[in-house]
């Protein structure tokens, strides 16, 4: 499967690997938010190569983590944090239904 059909089921999406610990910060932050995340180890995926691949084509650098809300490619962990201090990632999720508001 390709990104883009990946990140069409779930409303959150985050491209990883298992040995990055700005990744694991990042996911523990969406669980914090009470998110149920579709995640993809990158390094644990027989597709994986092709998959960062994909995520360098549109623009990453690094490829992960890779975080998609609602569809929507948001980008790393500079601009998930940036979201976050603004105060502004909780509504983005709200948005996406990827939280309850009793969350």
């Amino acid at each position: 499967m390709a990104v883009m059909d990946l990140v069409g089921q779930r409303p959150l999406v985050i491209f990883s690997k298992s040995n990055c610990c700005i990744c694991y910060s990042i996911t523990q932050l969406f669980y914090g938010f009470g998110a149920n995340p579709a995640i993809y180890e990158l390094d644990q995926l027989q597709n994986g190569k092709q998959l960062e691949r994909e995520l360098v084509a549109l623009g990453l650098q690094p490829s992960v983590p890779a975080v998609f809300i609602g569809g929507k490619l948001v980008g790393g962990s500079n601009e998930i944090m940036s979201l976050q201090v603004r105060g502004e990632l909780k509504s983005e999720l709200l948005r996406a239904k990827a939280i309850h508001l009793w969350n």
